[in-house]
């Protein structure tokens, strides 16, 4: 049984805190594309088959797929800071393997080690949540959802600067050094969250889910070599499909599993995670479409004939721009909520995308392309987080986040897998030489716009929040949140859109006296945190609950030692009265 600490998270987020989670966050981001511009060169500079070598970058998406949701859930158990490091760490193994090897299996090993580190960014969104104060929350969260884009973006003209003028392994070299970086500011600067969920780790369920997704994303990145509909390819989709669904049923079976699936099909999780999948597709196409349309040769007759670092120069905007639109969506969200600045970012990538229709004769043209859909996703991953984190409970932030993480990532595969068959599929055969078209270049960017609007018709249905609602998704610690809703419980108003249900009393010492700011926690019958509110000025609490049956309400404040009182609801719309008493004495309001 899963139990989860009720103590309130400690404030102790520096200035720093914040600068230091998003380096760490766009260094493990950089992992994705340091190698795009060399990977033309992979087969030769591995002595190995153009099939062959893809693995590379194969391996590196399938780890980094697999440990996001494992890592987040490890941050829950046992801490977020400390899987930030360790995720860190292995990275930088990683990226040493990688550095002192020309062949190609240990290159393999390398790489996908450092796809590991992927789960260092719903760490960090984390741990934003468990330290930092509510004014600050919203637009930090912003940009470590963001770092994902950024270092991506920023990646690419960095990378492309070094293979030009040094030796390839210099580029693992650096992705060391920066890691060895974010490790010590990490050390320096950053605290452990307080915040635990109590338990053991679901290890068969790990197994099952890595299991599923390498079947599942394996033919989608390896698709388009051995045949879509080659029995290798369906096979491995048959198998991930069995294999999913096995472990589904597993999940919901086990009290505290590695996903909480009910929680994973609430109505705002699950359209939220969908979403997230077409932010993703639509993220990836621009990465591999302008690339291509810039360094291809001027005699094509569309090609730009730009130099490999100019065309890495040209998409930075992309990355730089998501970097910039952190404070901006936390001013939009902090007004409209984030499902506003979802649909709006939405918009935004979808303008983006129509406009760069016409905007691919010129290098200018693609720098604004660039623009104006980095600031789209950089709206649309700033709201991700908040839509979850404002749907689960605080102590299931890492893994609801990791999950997250995944479905953006599963999104890029799906979008790398489709735009690179499209391209293939409408090239040009000059000499031996398959050349991408401007053909396949529109009809990549009519795909991303189908998926922005896909992306769009998912959002439109997230539940509307009003803006007092929407303060307990950037509330960290919670406080304020809590006791406006216990406010509003008390008065009657319904909590979330529902009608007022569940428990309500008021939390008394043993002379009868009101405790103010008592921390009140709702656990179910299989342990985990089915709400928390606290107490009011006349120690009055209101907690609604998902569904009739037994629960544990416990109670803690300061002065106090922590009561656990036993409780069932019985269903039905009126709310059950219920005191607590804790031992000792009276606390001040």
């Amino acid at each position: 049984m899963s139990h989860t600490t009720t103590d309130e998270p400690a404030r102790t987020a520096s200035g720093a805190t914040v600068p230091v989670l998003a380096f760490a966050g766009i260094v493990v981001a950089v992992m994705q594309t340091l190698l795009v511009p060399v990977i033309k060169d992979l087969p030769r500079l591995l002595d190995t088959t153009p099939g062959n070598a893809t693995w590379v970058l194969t391996s590196t998406l399938l780890s980094g797929a697999v440990a996001t949701p494992i890592m987040g859930r490890l941050g829950d158990l046992f801490g977020k800071r400390r899987m930030l490091i360790a995720s860190l760490s292995v990275m930088v193994v990683g990226a040493l393997v990688s550095a002192f090897t020309d062949a190609l299996l240990p290159m393999i090993v390398g790489r996908t080690l450092q796809g590991f580190a992927m789960g260092a960014i719903p760490l960090g969104i984390g741990l934003m949540r468990d330290m930092l104060p509510r004014e600050r929350l919203g637009s930090a969260m912003a940009l470590m959802s963001s770092s994902i884009g950024v270092g991506g973006g920023l990646a690419l003209p960095a990378a492309a600067l070094v293979a030009q003028h040094t030796d390839w392994h210099a580029l693992f070299y650096g992705a060391a050094g920066l890691g060895v970086l974010a490790i010590a500011l990490t050390l320096l600067v950053v605290p452990e969250s307080p915040l635990r969920a109590k338990g053991s780790f679901d290890l068969p369920g790990a197994l099952g889910l890595a299991a599923g997704l390498v079947l599942f994303l394996l033919p989608i990145t390896k698709g388009s070599d051995w045949g879509w509909s080659s029995p290798t390819t369906l096979g491995l989709f048959a198998a991930a499909a069995v294999v999913l669904f096995l472990w589904g049923l597993m999940e919901l079976r086990v009290a505290a599993p590695l996903v909480d699936l009910r929680t994973t099909a609430r109505r705002e999780v699950l359209l939220t995670n969908l979403a997230s999948i077409m932010v993703g597709v639509s993220f990836y196409v621009i990465s591999l479409v302008l690339p291509q349309l810039l360094q291809l040769p001027s005699e094509t007759g569309y090609g730009l004939g730009q130099s490999m670092v100019v065309a890495g120069l040209c998409v930075a905007p992309l990355g730089l721009t998501m970097m910039f639109t952190a404070p901006v969506y936390a001013r939009l969200s902090a007004r409209y909520g984030p499902r506003t600045t979802l649909l709006l970012g939405l918009v935004i990538i979808g303008a983006g995308y129509a406009g760069g229709l016409g905007l691919m004769s010129a290098a200018w043209q693609t720098v604004v392309t660039s623009v104006l859909i980095g600031a789209g996703i950089g709206l649309a991953y700033s709201s991700l987080p908040a839509l979850i984190i404002g749907a689960v409970p605080a102590s299931e932030t890492g893994a609801a986040n990791g999950l997250n993480t995944l479905m953006r990532s599963i999104g890029t595969s799906v979008s790398s897998a489709v735009i690179g068959m499209v391209l293939a599929n409408t090239a040009n055969d000059v000499g031996g030489v398959a050349v991408p078209t401007m053909h396949g270049f529109r009809v990549s960017f009519l795909i991303a716009t189908g998926a922005v609007a896909a992306g769009l018709a998912l959002a439109f249905f997230l539940p509307r929040r009003r803006p007092a609602t929407t303060t307990q998704l950037r509330a960290s610690s919670e406080e304020d949140a809590n006791l406006a809703r216990a406010e509003r419980a008390l008065a009657g108003e319904p909590l979330d859109g529902d009608a007022p249900r569940g428990f309500r009393g008021r939390v008394l010492t043993a002379d009868g006296s009101p405790v103010a700011r008592a921390k009140v926690t709702l656990i179910d019958r299989h342990g985990r945190q089915a709400g928390a509110t606290l107490s009011d000025g006349d120690g009055g609490y209101a907690l609604a609950v998902p569904a009739g049956g037994p629960y544990v309400l416990a109670a803690r404040a300061a002065g106090h030692g922590p009561l656990a009182h036993s409780a069932t609801h019985a269903g039905g719309e009126s709310p059950v009265d219920l005191d607590l008493t804790l031992p000792g004495e009276t606390v001040s309001a």
